[in-house]
């Protein structure tokens, strides 16, 4: 073989070797970015994932209650619609689900009534 050979040889292997070993980089990061990906899935999920509604949850709701009491217990409202008087802060928290809707008013941050559309 002569030396043209083994330098061409040479710079083939070296070549493939670069090659392939960038093709393990772009394996790896595009793996580390598929796993990044499905645990952020997971984690809006979890953000997003409301209580279902029941009548039995929406009766555990009382007059008085604290927002974070009635989220831990409905979950995250669909919508807030907040209003600052003077002397008042009121806010609506409205959920929705389906055809059904629960709505439930607070006066200077507590409960101050509720209604449903809820069936048994």
């Amino acid at each position: 073989m002569t030396n043209d050979e083994l330098m061409l040889k040479h710079e083939s292997r070296r070549a493939s070797g670069c090659h392939a070993g960038a093709a393990r980089r772009r394996v790896i990061r595009c793996s580390s970015f598929g796993v990044m990906f499905i645990a952020l899935l997971f984690a809006l999920a979890g953000c997003n994932s409301s209580k279902s509604l029941t009548k039995a949850n929406v009766d555990e709701v009382t007059e008085g209650m604290a927002k974070k009491q009635v989220e831990s217990i409905l979950g995250p409202p669909t919508t807030v619609d907040t209003k600052d008087f003077a002397l008042l802060k009121k806010t609506v928290y409205v959920y929705n689900q389906g055809k059904d809707t629960v709505t439930v008013v607070f006066k200077d941050d507590k409960v101050q009534s509720k209604a449903s559309t809820l069936s048994e």
